[in-house]
């Protein structure tokens, strides 16, 4: 196979996508990848990461490519479950304790910081609408971070979020109330669980 057809294959198999990163690890280099993206119409994205003429940018994806270690959360969590009828009005991320996150301020991007423990609980791959896969808290983790926020967001985000998630088949009232517990909002969770099942 040569240079340019490993590349093709690349860019096919990530949906549009060429990281510098992965190609360099696939013995190309630098000044080859360059040549590449010049001759078939790339955009630059962010640092190491390029995407073609026929794609359209997947925000989520390019941001969580850049900056691995962060999770979707709060309400781009919700409507990356299906969980709003809004999409977000900000990008929320959560993120280990130490993490530096002045870039992603610099972005708009809302930071959450939660203890190691707290940070990896209830991480979960989801795939965006331009079908690339992304990390963000699984749907009960989701619904403790909204109750635990609920000053935070819209009412109606709120509110919509609580009845999807309540009258989801799949809901795992369980790992939820695991979750609530270590987050210490079993109490304010039971309240909603309550009232609505």
């Amino acid at each position: 196979m040569t240079k340019s057809e490993l590349l093709n294959e690349m860019q096919r198999r990530n949906n549009g996508y060429l990281f510098t990163n992965e190609v360099v690890l696939a013995g190309i280099s630098r000044t080859y990848l360059s040549k590449y993206l010049e001759q078939h119409h790339f955009q630059r994205a962010a640092h190491g990461i390029y995407y073609s003429s026929d794609t359209w940018p997947d925000e989520l994806f390019i941001l969580q490519k850049g900056n691995p270690r962060i999770v979707y959360s709060m309400d781009t969590a919700l409507y990356l479950h299906g969980l709003t009828d809004r999409e977000y009005s900000a990008i929320h991320v959560s993120v280990p304790k130490g993490f530096n996150p002045y870039r992603l301020k610099e972005k708009g991007v809302k930071i959450h910081t939660y203890s190691p423990d707290l940070y990896t609980m209830g991480v979960t791959e989801v795939t965006t609408n331009f079908n690339n896969i992304v990390r963000a808290y699984d749907r009960e983790r989701c619904i403790c971070d909204i109750v635990a926020e609920r000053n935070e967001l819209e009412t109606q985000t709120f509110q919509t979020a609580l009845k999807e998630y309540m009258s989801e088949k799949s809901k795992k009232l369980e790992r939820l109330i695991q979750y609530a517990d270590r987050l210490n909002e079993r109490e304010e969770m039971m309240k909603y669980v309550d009232v609505m099942l």
